[in-house]
């Protein structure tokens, strides 16, 4: 449970640099220097949630949803 709310944390981080980022774009008070941080917060930010992700479905602390497969399983078995 640590690790989704982890994950969501980091997920509203990216969207709010991204926010700033637009904001700084479009606002007023236009700061390319206030633009290029805030994108550069959110490129590391994405990194570091992929390196979570990976490093969660490696240690077996997240586990991929199985939706998927049983479908899988279905049409494979009406395909027979």
């Amino acid at each position: 449970m640590m690790m989704k709310a982890l994950i969501l944390a980091m997920l509203t981080a990216i969207l709010f640099a991204l926010g700033s980022a637009a904001f700084s774009m479009l606002g007023p008070r236009r700061g390319h220097d206030r633009m290029a941080r805030a994108l550069t917060w959110r490129i590391g930010l994405s990194v570091a949630l992929f390196a979570l992700l990976l490093a969660g479905f490696a240690g077996g602390v997240l586990k991929p949803h199985a939706a998927i497969a049983p479908a899988a399983a279905a049409a494979a078995a009406q395909s027979q």
